[in-house]
């Protein structure tokens, strides 16, 4: 599993400085490049200005319109005294993400946290009671496949219930992803300004948090490459964002752990459904997406290869719903008060958060302990 890195060019070679390098499994590489002082910066400008004048002085006057006319249309990328336009930008758009081998996306499984209190009791219930409300609006069955459905047509296992066609798959994952984003910012939100009331440190959290939040945003608009939902859709979308979002909001105040465990129940489902899709495709029950090529931001934000079908797409996805059942039932056996994130520095592969459910308190604090080996400190 790869930690994605972002390199920034420095335009003035002889006054970068050296990067500051590796923490553990997340590479994090940048150059840095310092303010120019007033009196450089000015005698650029000045040697700018003259120049151009100059060079202006010899044009006719269509040609100097029709430049100046450019300039307007590419004023962002224009270099001029005020700023200069990198001579190579690479890297990330995004926050940290896991890129997978192909051995760990197959090594998911679908586990199921037992529930160690009242608090966890209540938070399976209300994930069980918001599948089968959302199951039943949205008119999926469930049912078990005959033991011949391989000899059906696929139409008439549609009719009856037992299968979903491309259309349901997709309007199916456009709603869960686009609540599925939410807790992870709320967490995120509350822990920033705790941290700024009371002057202190977060211990990790804040920033795996807005990791997960971006990756479900993420998978949302790799989603939506391939349908455009409808404005009733979308007025849905609206009233069930608002809705869910202060509630989590109000209930993170009261309890963080059982939020974060009731998050982790809701990544159960998503690892459950994702594992059916990817069961139904590779029967070939979804034969639309069959050789159906992946998105180009799907390509770009998993490193998949340029050849990768939308399985290897449900693949990458299934794996990262994974990475956030693992990291929300650890954090929820921790003390949000004082614990420290064990996933701050670096994170287990799959071949751990696939196989298994969680961390427990005692294994995160030794997980920490070990990462503090690997970085040189006590």
């Amino acid at each position: 599993m790869l930690r994605t890195t972002v390199l920034r060019s420095s335009t003035m070679q002889s006054m970068h400085r050296p990067p500051i390098a590796l923490l553990l499994g997340r590479a994090s590489t940048t150059v840095f490049q310092p303010l120019a002082t007033r009196n450089v910066s000015s005698t650029i400008a000045r040697r700018a200005a003259l120049s151009t004048a100059a060079k202006e002085a010899g044009k006719p006057a269509a040609s100097r319109n029709q430049e100046t006319q450019n300039e307007k249309h590419d004023a962002l990328t224009t270099p001029t005294a005020a700023s200069t336009v990198p001579t190579m930008v690479r890297g990330d758009w995004v926050l940290f993400h896991p890129v997978y081998s192909s051995e760990e996306l197959k090594s998911v499984e679908v586990l199921h946290q037992a529930p160690k209190n009242l608090a966890d009791k209540v938070a399976a219930g209300l994930v069980k009671l918001a599948r089968a409300g959302f199951d039943l609006v949205s008119g999926y069955k469930h049912k078990p496949l005959p033991p011949d459905y391989k000899q059906w047509p696929i139409q008439k296992l549609r009719d009856e219930g037992y299968i979903l066609d491309d259309k349901a798959w997709l309007l199916r994952i456009l709603f869960l992803e686009s609540i599925a984003g939410v807790p992870g910012m709320v967490a995120a939100t509350l822990r920033h300004l705790q941290s700024l009331r009371l002057m202190r440190r977060d211990s990790g959290w804040i920033h795996t948090c807005l990791e997960e939040a971006e990756n479900e945003r993420m998978h949302l608009m790799t989603f939506m490459t391939l349908r455009k939902p409808s404005l009733p859709f979308r007025a849905l979308i609206l009233g069930a964002q608002g809705v869910f979002y202060n509630l989590f909001f109000l209930s993170y105040i009261v309890s963080p752990k059982t939020c974060h465990r009731f998050v982790g129940y809701l990544e159960e489902e998503a690892v459950y459904t994702y594992t059916k899709c990817i069961k139904d495709l590779e029967d070939g029950l979804i034969p639309e997406w069959t050789n159906m090529p992946a998105p180009e931001i799907s390509i770009d934000y998993w490193r998949l290869p340029q050849d990768a079908k939308m399985i290897d797409v449900i693949y990458a996805v299934r794996s990262d719903e994974t990475t956030h059942r693992f990291v929300n039932h650890s954090l929820a056996n921790l003390n949000p008060s004082n614990d420290v994130n064990p996933f701050a520095l670096r994170e287990p592969d799959m071949h751990t958060k696939g196989k298994q459910i969680a961390f427990e308190r005692d294994e995160a604090e030794a997980y920490v302990q070990e990462s503090h080996k690997l970085l040189g400190k006590k």
